[in-house]
């Protein structure tokens, strides 16, 4: 591929709440777009997901409503990974290295050897995970926030290995998107995770030693500008999620204290009280 332009189809793995996001971004960007998952029940709930969002476009009047007939019309569910060709590939899929290289590895048998493959990864090493697959030219990050059909940002990640024309090509790509790309060398948590979970550690560390309690410190961080405070935007990105990614970046960081993970959060997922996908968090929903 040698611009924008000549990139056709776009699957998107994992039909999570990010996976069906990107996939929206996608096929409202014109691309005849692959939501790919195993599990049949998550990719109708991800497709449902897609069509809420849209339809509350449509009721707020920022859309028509043959807008969102075509972009549907665009986005085709897969749950067989044989039939998982596309031309750029992006997995949002459990954030462990061995499950993305898993799949990654199943799926280059199935395309060329130019086939773009990205990872949605907040915290894993995007050189870790291309070493591991054939070609790792053609491996890249392609880091969404949540929700990815509202959050602008990109983080475009280039690995050690990653070419500079892929590099490229993604950048252009999340403009043709409609968001906003930043490059970014590979490294524990990029930029944006790596300073954001202080936010969070911070935050939890204030009420842990009783200074303000939750409500109230989330209540003065968005006074201060903030759009939400860190215990909402945890209970929305997700308990283990944000989780997960604070322990990926402690061990990247060889435990480095200011990354360690937060008691208060621990609990909560070990308690299964991820937020508002359960109802809930460090609030009831």
């Amino acid at each position: 591929m040698q611009s924008v332009q000549d990139i056709q189809v776009i699957a998107v793995c994992g039909a999570g709440t990010m996976g069906a996001g990107i996939a929206q971004v996608s096929a409202a960007a014109g691309f005849r777009t692959l939501l790919f998952d195993l599990s049949e029940k998550a990719l109708q709930q991800g497709y449902a997901q897609v069509q809420n969002n849209l339809q509350k476009a449509v009721d707020k009047g920022k859309m028509p409503q043959q807008q969102m007939t075509d972009i549907l019309s665009r986005l085709t569910l897969c749950h067989d990974i044989g039939e998982c060709t596309a031309d750029v590939i992006i997995e949002a899929i459990v954030e462990k290295t061995e499950a993305k290289v898993s799949l990654f590895s199943r799926l280059t048998a199935v395309n060329t050897p130019d086939t773009i493959f990205a990872t949605n990864t907040s915290s894993l090493s995007v050189s870790e995970i291309a070493r591991q697959i054939e070609h790792p030219a053609r491996v890249a990050g392609m880091h969404f926030f949540n929700p990815a059909h509202l959050m602008q940002l990109v983080e475009v990640v280039r690995g050690e290995q990653t070419s500079p024309h892929v590099a490229n090509l993604l950048y252009a790509l999340v403009k043709e998107m409609g968001k906003t790309p930043v490059r970014v060398r590979d490294s524990p948590g990029f930029i944006v995770n790596r300073v954001a979970r202080h936010y969070y550690l911070e935050a939890m560390e204030v009420v842990a030693n009783g200074i303000a309690d939750i409500a109230v410190t989330d209540r003065l961080l968005e006074a201060a500008g903030f759009r939400m405070g860190p215990f909402a935007l945890m209970d929305l990105i997700g308990n283990d999620v944000n989780y997960a990614v604070t322990v990926s970046l402690y061990e990247a960081f060889q435990q480095a204290p200011r990354f360690k993970p937060g008691a208060m959060q621990a609990e909560l997922v070990a308690k299964g009280e991820l937020g508002r996908k359960t109802g809930k968090g460090f609030y009831n929903y």
